[in-house]
């Protein structure tokens, strides 16, 4: 009987979601929420610590752990080749792969590590990509490069493209800017908190051994997420450069 009541305990715990609820630090008067800087740091230590052993003793002919991260590397140019053509991807290499590593650590932080079972004392430690206010801050990032790409290849000539081909067509132009930030934003946030729900709600009324396929699932769909946003985030400034 015991068994069973600690069983039944630890799902419902795992099961918690608390939406809503942050737990937050007053830092110079403004308010943050601390469990997203928490991870967001733990995810950005993960990522020097993997990248200073792969590169550690480097070989002509790779092994190890060098052998994944070229992967990783190769993997990352294949993405901004593939979007901004031969001519500019080199230069955008280390913003596109910042955003790939960083989502992709962030959605398979939340996903592997049982943030749940630390207490905070309101709120709770999950992946920072299911807090809106990472996902905008991304998705705004990548709207400053977009204007970058095109400001630092045309000037300010960059502005006649609101209104080609014809002037009427300014405020669409305008409102399609505004709405890429939105759309790369509500995609990546939407996603990662819809996924952590589903698996929230089937854990709370089924055995954990059924949700864990959907586990799975959810860790293969975090690196699809992070593909797709670097993807587009590449896209936008391959356009902003045509």
């Amino acid at each position: 009987m015991y068994p069973e009541i600690f069983n039944s305990n630890m799902f419902t715990l795992l099961a918690e979601a608390e939406v809503g609820k942050h737990f937050y630090w007053n830092i110079a008067g403004f308010l943050v929420h601390g469990q997203v800087l928490l991870v967001s740091w733990l995810v950005l230590v993960l990522l020097l610590v993997f990248s200073i052993i792969g590169t550690q003793s480097k070989e002509r002919i790779p092994k190890g752990f060098q052998n994944f991260t070229e992967l990783a590397f190769d993997f990352i140019v294949d993405i901004s080749r593939d979007q901004l053509g031969e001519s500019f991807y080199k230069e955008w290499i280390p913003f596109i792969s910042t955003l790939f590593l960083f989502v992709f650590g962030c959605n398979w932080a939340g996903a592997l590590i049982p943030w749940k079972l630390i207490t905070l004392p309101e709120g709770e430690l999950a992946a920072p990509t299911n807090d809106i206010n990472t996902t905008a801050a991304l998705a705004l990032l990548t709207s400053v490069a977009y204007f970058y790409a095109g400001l630092s290849k045309k000037g300010f000539g960059y502005f006649k493209r609101y209104i080609q081909p014809i002037p009427l067509l300014l405020p669409i132009n305008i409102i399609e800017d505004f709405t890429k930030p939105l759309s790369l934003s509500f995609r990546l946030f939407g996603n990662v908190l819809a996924d952590e729900l589903t698996i929230s709600v089937l854990t709370s009324l089924v055995p954990l051994v059924v949700p864990l396929p959907i586990m799975v699932l959810g860790i293969f769909a975090g690196s699809v997420q992070a593909l797709i946003f670097s993807t587009l985030a590449a896209a936008y400034i391959a356009e902003a450069l045509e």
